[in-house]
């Protein structure tokens, strides 16, 4: 990246655009954005409700750091080392230093890793892939008495939840199998009993974000985030029952799969000899490979139907993140355990060749386009905005209808090209929305969530804000509740006013269930402070 630029991947313009949306509303003084204000080309959407914010606050941290083109190379640097952070607390306490180096390694740069770092620019998803190994361990830990270990556990699995969704979904899965894999170990129900209240604890800790994101998902179209190209069942390993540009895509992916999962075989059949000593590790483990891969193959499909809000996931092969887990495990316990120092050397060395191999030819393969970003920076500087996303438009809006658009041909080229303006009117003869010629308007406030201006008509008129109604939304009209009209394609908000001078304020007031989240985190925070101090101190005075 610091010779070719930057990856435009699948979701590469999403995410900066969520960044630099972020980083502006922190200058504007509101440090935990809900809205984005340039989404669907400045009307707004709640996209930062639903998307989990580590990912996005720590681009926009980035990006505020850093010269823009930079921000999306640190970001994956940081998660990677987060990763191999991560990989080498579980490894060390089953192998010795020098291969708790290397597991940490070949997990860093696995290649599903490579894969979302060259091809989907998946930030999120590789922020959460990062904190999985840690989960693992902590969740040994404590189902193996280590009570201590508890909030490591919940902060682990909170970590995960408000990096991305899909990896949340995995991660609460796995969790669930490997705490009943433990049960079945031990013969007994600690394990579950334990790892089941430091979930509870994880759920709480991330309630702030996931308390609002499932309530208000009732607010939104969020149906749109699975359609039929992104359903589980069309995206099993090496499918053809999809559209051409996804069946393609899935064919580099499942290559990826194929080789990743032989390699973890073979690295497994090397560690059985040591199976006894990495006990602990050995059947959590398998167990979680064993159920990844199944998970990717046609025989699952009616689990993924079956099983509650496992579709959430969309695509089979991110159950990859748990493979790449085992893969590094196995592969270092299985190099481990040749007793020839010089074999071992060779085998780590050709490991790192195939991985080397399949980086440089998804490097070559990649979509490098440095372009993007300084694209988004320039939509939004200019006030055009960018292009929203289907599942977080609310409901009664078509996002497509939105004016501004510069790629809609079906409309004129100095309406489409240039952005809608903040504040217009309707025409009470041909119901258009039009400038708003002989209205006075005079900003006040205008930040992402707060719209103040003065208005001045010598009629009665019908104003069109340049803003997509929300139930989030509140409008008051010279400082009295004011009811408002929506546009019917767009659920654009339209604000009468009677003849004279008015005031307008629309707030994006605090809702309930947020306030609700903030409580049940700020409850659970302080839970597991005192449980880690209480436990802490016991520690202290036993030693």
């Amino acid at each position: 990246m610091i010779f070719l630029g930057n990856v435009s991947g699948h979701d590469f313009i999403f995410h900066v655009q969520s960044w630099m949306d972020v980083a502006g509303q922190w200058r504007e003084g509101i440090l935990y954005p809900r809205w984005a204000e340039w989404a669907n080309w400045g009307f707004g959407e709640p996209r930062f409700v639903f998307y989990p914010p580590l990912s996005w606050m720590a681009g926009a941290a980035l990006g505020s750091a850093l010269p823009w083109r930079m921000a999306p190379g640190a970001f994956i640097w940081l998660a990677l080392v987060l990763a191999g952070m991560s990989m080498w607390r579980l490894a060390r306490q089953w192998v010795a230093p020098r291969y708790a180096i290397l597991t940490a390694a070949l997990y860093a740069v696995n290649p599903y890793h490579l894969v979302i770092v060259y091809y989907r620019s998946a930030f999120g998803e590789l922020l959460g892939a990062a904190l999985l190994p840690l989960l693992i361990w902590a969740a040994l830990r404590v189902t193996s008495g280590e009570w201590r270990r508890t909030p490591i556990l919940s902060l682990a699995f909170a970590g995960i939840w408000l990096s991305n969704a899909p990896a949340a979904v995995i991660a609460t899965y796995a969790l669930g199998l490997l705490l009943i894999v433990l049960c079945a170990v031990r013969r007994s129900l600690w394990p579950l009993a334990l790892g089941g209240g430091a979930m509870a604890g994880g759920f709480g800790l991330a309630a702030f974000y996931i308390v609002p994101g499932v309530w208000e998902q009732r607010w939104v179209q969020i149906a749109q985030a699975v359609t039929a190209s992104y359903w589980p069942t069309a995206n099993f390993l090496f499918t053809r029952a999809n559209v051409p540009e996804y069946v393609a895509f899935n064919g580099k992916v499942s290559w990826v799969a194929a080789g990743l999962i032989g390699v973890t075989a073979i690295g497994w059949i090397l560690a059985r000899e040591r199976r006894r000593e990495i006990a602990g590790a050995w059947w959590a483990l398998s167990s979680l490979a064993a159920a990844s891969v199944v998970m990717m193959l046609p025989v699952s499909a009616w689990l993924w139907r079956t099983l509650p809000k496992l579709w959430f996931v969309q695509f089979p092969w991110r159950c990859l993140d748990v493979v790449g887990v085992a893969f590094a495990f196995f592969v270092a316990s299985g190099i481990a355990s040749v007793r020839n120092r010089a074999a071992a050397g060779a085998l780590a060395i050709l490991v790192f060749a195939g991985i080397g191999a399949a980086g440089a030819a998804m490097v070559k393969d990649a979509p490098w386009d440095s372009s993007d970003l300084p694209g988004v920076a320039a939509a939004i500087h200019s006030g055009r905005g960018y292009e929203g996303a289907d599942e977080y438009a609310p409901v009664g809006c078509d996002r497509y209808q939105f004016p501004g658009n510069p790629d809609d041909e079906e409309r004129p080229a100095d309406v489409s090209r240039d952005p809608a303006p903040s504040v217009a009117k309707v025409d009470p003869e041909s119901d258009e929305i039009v400038p708003a010629a002989g209205v006075r308007i005079h900003p006040q406030t205008w930040t992402a969530e707060r719209r103040t201006f003065a208005a001045e008509s010598a009629t009665t008129t019908t104003l069109a804000v340049r803003l997509v109604n929300y139930p989030a939304w509140s409008v008051e009209v010279n400082d009295s509740p004011a009811q408002f009209e929506l546009r019917p394609e767009t659920g654009q908000i339209l604000v009468p006013l009677a003849a004279g001078s008015n005031r307008v304020d629309l707030r994006f007031r605090r809702t309930r269930d947020r306030a609700l989240g903030d409580a049940i985190s700020a409850i659970s925070t302080v839970t597991l402070a005192a449980f880690a101090w209480v436990f802490g101190r016991k520690r202290t005075q036993t030693g």
